[in-house]
């Protein structure tokens, strides 16, 4: 299937076609309306370049590296291709390795794993918990996180500061986000990376919220790993990809231990095993790899790229300068922010409104508008709570407390977008939110497990 077709300025790219565009939801107040899905923070719709791919190849799938069938050696060719595919995306240098993982959590947790011993780890309080919260997991890792910093030049003084604080030997390790995901704006990655091997440290960049908006290029932005997940770039199946540096890869052992990760088991003479595990991308695969997840990232990585990144972003930047001037018509909305209004994003962005809960706000929006938004802290509660003002409350759903409509917001709303997004979805968002807070919702809600829902008992 053919990518979409450039718009008559041909610097700005049509949406790309997704799946689920034309779906329709009930709305409270009665009738229908096509799904605005605005969340794409959470998991990006599906492209439907993607699942035709998918469903093309789906009757030859086969066992992969396993068998001497058609259907084996074509899954075979079909995922190692893939991994050539990413590489190229993220430009990779040579000696780099693509390892297939779930995602960008376990991308990251795979990446802690491997850590040499006694490895100085420093984050910034401002990741998303799959960048956050990995690093304590080994007793011989030492943390040292960040406070949120105000501008990117803030940012990299304070790496460069702590940095130069630590002891002059041993191995370290920054981890940074590339786009926050709560308030989308971007972070000084090549400046930070420079940071860090001036101080004998390496890098690795969480692109799951970049890498879908812009491009991501390991030589140019010079970081030593990349992570992120299929289900935020298009591609649906659960796969994610750590790609970078290969010696602490190959010197620490598998990060599962199975099948694939093993080049040759034998039996010792007391009883027990010697292995030797491989030293590719594949010590690190043990099992079935999920050739599809692999495939759709592929797939997905090809169609933004022949769709033209400039053409992508020049679009996002028109759709994002809509809600925002939208909202700022607003007073009672305040979006959230560290680097400021003027700091560059991508289609991500955070907001609170005086005199709504969270929950009450993102529930009318749906019930009421047909759109979906997300309600909450975003899995990246300290820094939720840093740019809100607020202690920690007792958690409800991922996180958010729990408050009946009304009430003082103690969490946030985030709406987002990016390649499939068409304008009468930003349009119908910017009015939905006018409308509620000019006129109050519509329906009467109650909450139920923590979150407000419409209320159907009458």
């Amino acid at each position: 299937m053919s990518v979409s077709a450039v718009a008559a300025d041909r610097s700005v790219c049509a949406p790309l076609p997704v799946l689920g565009r034309d779906v329709l939801v009930p709305l409270v107040t009665g009738g229908e309306v096509d799904y605005a899905a605005l969340d794409y923070a959470a998991s990006a719709p599906a492209l439907q370049r993607v699942w035709d791919d998918v469903a093309a190849y789906a009757p030859y799938y086969g066992s992969v590296h396993r068998g001497a069938g058609y259907l084996s050696q074509l899954s075979t060719d079909l995922f190692e291709n893939s991994r050539r595919t990413i590489a190229e995306f993220l430009g990779c240098r040579d000696e780099d390795q693509v390892v297939f993982t779930r995602s960008t959590t376990d991308s990251l947790n795979l990446l802690a794993a491997v850590l040499p011993q006694n490895t100085r780890v420093f984050v910034f309080e401002t990741e998303h918990h799959a960048s956050l919260l990995p690093w304590e997991q080994r007793p011989d890792t030492a943390v040292t996180y960040l406070n949120a910093p105000r501008t990117p030049q803030q940012a990299v003084d304070t790496l460069e500061k702590a940095l130069a604080g630590r002891e002059p030997y041993g191995p370290a390790l920054v981890c940074v986000t590339g786009a926050s995901n709560v308030t989308g704006e971007l972070w000084p990655v090549r400046e930070l990376a420079a940071a860090a091997h001036a101080h004998g440290a390496r890098i690795v960049l969480d692109a799951a919220q970049l890498a879908p908006h812009h491009p991501v290029d390991i030589a140019e932005l010079d970081v030593d790993w990349v992570a992120f997940s299929g289900h935020k770039l298009y591609a649906p199946f659960g796969a994610g990809v750590l790609a970078g540096r290969a010696d602490w890869l190959q010197a620490a052992e598998p990060y599962l231990a199975g099948g694939g990760a093993s080049r040759k088991v034998s039996r010792r003479t007391d009883g027990g095993v010697d292995v030797e595990w491989h030293t590719t991308a594949a010590r690190h695969e043990a099992g079935s790899p999920n050739v599809i997840g692999a495939y759709a990232i592929a797939s997905a990585c090809q169609a933004l790229t022949e769709a033209g990144f400039d053409g992508l972003v020049a679009r996002e930047q028109e759709l994002i300068a809509r809600v925002r001037e939208g909202l700022a018509e607003v007073p009672e909305v305040k979006v959230l922010s560290l680097f400021g209004d003027d700091a560059p994003r991508v289609g991500v962005l955070s907001f609170v409104v005086e005199g709504w809960n969270s929950s009450h706000f993102a529930a009318a929006l749906s019930a009421e508008y047909g759109i979906g938004v997300r309600d909450g802290l975003f899995c990246a509660h300290p820094l939720v709570r840093t740019l809100l003002g607020s202690e920690p409350q007792e958690p409800g759903e991922c996180g958010a407390p729990e408050a009946a409509p009304g009430e003082r917001s103690l969490n946030a709303i985030r709406v987002s977008f990016g390649a499939g997004t068409p304008d009468e979805h930003v349009e119908r968002f910017v009015r939905a939110v006018k409308e509620l807070v000019a006129d109050g919702a519509r329906w009467n809600y109650r909450t139920e497990d923590g979150r407000c829902v419409p209320d159907t008992s009458a």
